[in-house]
């Protein structure tokens, strides 16, 4: 009852602020002459904008060279420019120049492993801890922060995925030229400062968060044997040696390439006029040249031939993950698997839920998704944990059962209809805020080609019928098409 009481207040919430008009009536698209796409959304429920920018670079766009840069990439854009972060810019960048030039001489020198020379990575490691200090005299740290921080800005951050980066802030709507000055000079004057200290850190990030973390060193090995030959096989932070030989050099050449108003997304929500934002956008992005667009990945990943199997053994809950290939974002049977993984794996009322937590009693969480990207063809998921005293090959053994009951038996009417009251319900918390709003916009936009997705899934969802979910089942839920990753204690327990 509170669960539709609340969508209740939150759909009359959202009438509220649309009036009679709808969102397709609502969000207004202008595209300046540099390539940039700006969607702007009116909402006057409280004197708040979101401003979100989203570029369409991810991981999946790195070459071989670069993976784990997009990431980084991420850290140092929060650095500063030739104005921010620095007190005597002038005087800092002939010592950065320095640095990399030691840097560029280190790297290469590690990379040679066993036939490097011990004595000249000594030395070359001292003149850059030394560079590196005297570099540190001129920075500012966190402007970014501070400036926005001091005029009311909330929530500034920022994510990297396969498919994208994206750049987030909320502030008072007055401030919002403060946000257009700090990004559009981001956008063209950024300065990786600190480059190598960074560095450092995102090897310790992936020392801690997934090297030493059992589950998400099986994630990892379980999505890179899941594609052998696509970049979604590869981690977003990259693999340690990847990142031990990144350089600053190859970052500003990724970011000058692609960080560019052609490749960028842009969605400001909230209590603003729109001609006059855009008119801001316009003149503060305008001018700003457009770069090189990513070349699609033309990388198909080949059909699996059989069952993959990986464990990773360690001390640690045990889990499995179990992986089937699918078509991308916005295909036919994407829609489908939509509704199938709403039925399977959606919240406590779904079918993995009831039946293998409540009723059988042999996992303690379940769920299902896709991943790891949403641009090429991904994978359906589902993860659990097993109840003590079962083991995950009787927990695998009954999410198979539910998968091959999709394929004989049909989806009730009712449990459909469900799954659509649980989209609207969604669908109103998500875009109860600015920032839902602006986040689905940029996403669906970066992923689908038009933010028109969020509008039209709906309908497309509530067209599918029963057989359309067994035949999806038939076709994709095989043996031949499926990666099984599970963890087991040491000492051979499951």
């Amino acid at each position: 009852m509170k669960r539709i009481m609340l969508a209740a207040v939150l759909l009359a919430a959202l009438a509220t602020w649309a009036g009679a008009a709808t969102l397709e009536e609502k969000v207004v698209e202008h595209t300046l002459k540099n390539g940039m796409k700006v969607l702007v959304v009116e909402r006057h429920t409280s004197p708040t904008v979101a401003a979100w920018i989203r570029f369409r670079v991810g991981s999946v766009d790195e070459r071989s060279d670069e993976r784990g840069i997009a990431h980084l990439l991420e850290h140092m854009l929060f650095k500063g420019t030739t104005t921010l972060g620095t007190k005597d810019y002038a005087a800092e960048k002939p010592v950065l120049d320095r640095i990399e030039e030691v840097a560029q001489a280190l790297t290469a020198e590690k990379a040679l492993r066993e036939k490097s020379d011990a004595g000249k990575i000594a030395a070359l490691e001292k003149q850059l801890a030394a560079l590196e200090a005297d570099a540190a005299r001129y920075v500012i740290k966190d402007e970014f922060f501070e400036l926005y921080s001091r005029n009311g800005g909330t929530g500034y951050n920022a994510f990297t995925s396969r498919d994208g980066t994206t750049y987030l802030i909320s502030l008072p709507s007055n401030k919002l030229e403060l946000w257009a000055a700090i990004e559009s000079d981001r956008l063209q004057n950024a300065v990786l400062r600190e480059f190598y200290t960074e560095r450092s850190v995102v090897m310790e990030e992936r020392r801690r968060s997934y090297d030493a973390d059992p589950e998400s060193k099986l994630w990892e090995t379980f999505i890179a044997s899941s594609f052998l030959a696509h970049a979604y096989g590869q981690p977003t932070i990259g693999w340690m040696s990847d990142i031990e030989n990144l350089t600053r050099s190859k970052a500003e050449q990724f970011f000058h390439s692609y960080y560019a108003p052609n490749n960028a997304i842009v969605a400001i929500v909230g209590d603003i006029d729109t001609s006059a934002t855009i008119a801001l956008v316009e003149r503060y992005f305008g001018a700003i040249k457009p770069g090189r667009q990513p070349s699609p990945v033309t990388t198909l990943e080949p059909p699996q031939a059989g069952e993959r199997r990986i464990e990773l053994v360690a001390d640690a809950q045990p889990t499995v993950m179990i992986g089937f290939h699918k078509p991308a974002i916005g295909t036919p049977d994407d829609y489908v698997f939509d509704v199938i993984s709403m039925i399977l794996g959606s919240g406590r009322t779904s079918r993995f839920y009831k039946k293998l937590v409540i009723e059988q009693q042999i996992a303690t969480d379940i769920g299902a998704f896709d991943a790891p990207g949403h641009r090429y063809p991904n994978l359906f998921v589902v993860s659990a944990n097993p109840r003590a005293p079962h083991t995950t090959g009787e927990l695998e053994a009954a999410v198979q059962a539910e998968l091959e009951q999709l394929k004989t038996t049909p989806v009730a009417a009712r449990d459909l209809q469900r799954i659509l009251n649980k989209m609207d319900y969604e669908e109103a918390r998500r875009m109860g805020t600015n920032g839902g709003l602006a986040r689905n916009l940029t996403e669906y936009e970066a992923t689908t080609g038009s933010w028109r997705y969020m509008t039209e899934q709906r309908g497309i969802i509530a067209s599918v019928t029963p057989a359309d979910i067994m035949r999806v089942a038939r076709t994709y839920f095989t043996r031949e098409n499926r990666t099984v990753g599970f963890i087991t204690t040491q000492g051979g327990g499951k």
